[in-house]
């Protein structure tokens, strides 16, 4: 079954050249030139991934993220002209799986949809269960709930929390966690696994600020408690 992929720019170039790859690699593409609009076309066209300028009229690609969640758990790349990296961090703390700063190459846009792709649609593998302490995922239904109460998490949250949770009391590098949900390790996007995991204690964590699951390793990376307490 073809995918379909929404692109959302207010440059006409950008969408045509996007366009243009995404159509070549087999995607199925819609358009949008403003977060307004996209909003229309994402729920009437359901698409399976959105490419999303940030820095758009009547409706910027922030305000989209945040309106579009509350709605889909949609994978979102996010296009930006800004080289501040608080500008990417705000994007990814909405929800935004992915990044791409511009000038970017389309051949790497379509490298990066594939790969989100995979993991939100990847078939279980055993075990199909994970379980710590009161932390359960679920592979085959793409779940996750603590104490038995579920949370709502985005597929590069999921599979974050999917990859500690494989091994509970193992350190994992800001590289690893990003290969595992990426395919690939970016080593200049390494930081934007602080991000998520910023999103994950916050829908996770009774005191992020405390956490008592994800914990931080201080210059190496995370690790999920080998034991940890619902108390």
């Amino acid at each position: 079954m073809t995918q379909t992929i929404l692109v959302v720019d207010d440059e006409p170039e950008i969408v045509r050249l996007v366009r243009a790859y995404l159509e070549e690699a087999g995607f199925h593409v819609v358009t949008a030139s403003d977060g307004q609009e996209a909003l229309y076309v994402a729920r009437h066209e359901k698409p399976d991934l959105v490419v999303l300028d940030v820095l758009m009229p009547r409706m910027d690609g922030l305000e989209f993220t945040r309106r579009i969640r509350r709605e889909r758990n949609i994978p979102i790349i996010m296009l930006t002209a800004r080289a501040e990296e608080t500008d990417r961090i705000v994007g990814l703390e909405l929800g935004a799986d992915d990044y791409v700063t511009k000038p970017f190459s389309p051949r790497e846009v379509v490298a990066r949809i594939r790969a989100i792709l995979r993991r939100a649609q990847a078939p279980p593998e055993a075990p199909q269960v994970l379980r710590a302490g009161p932390l359960t995922l679920d592979r085959t239904t793409h779940t996750v709930t603590v104490s038995e109460q579920p949370l709502d998490l985005t597929p590069t949250e999921f599979s974050i929390l999917e990859t500690l949770m494989t091994t509970p009391g193992r350190v994992f590098t800001r590289a690893e966690l990003l290969e595992a949900v990426q395919g690939v390790a970016f080593e200049a996007y390494e930081r934007t696994v602080d991000a998520h995991v910023k999103n994950l204690r916050r829908k996770l964590e009774p005191d992020p600020a405390h956490p008592r699951y994800i914990l931080t390793v201080r210059g190496i990376g995370y690790l999920l408690t080998s034991e940890p307490d619902d108390a």
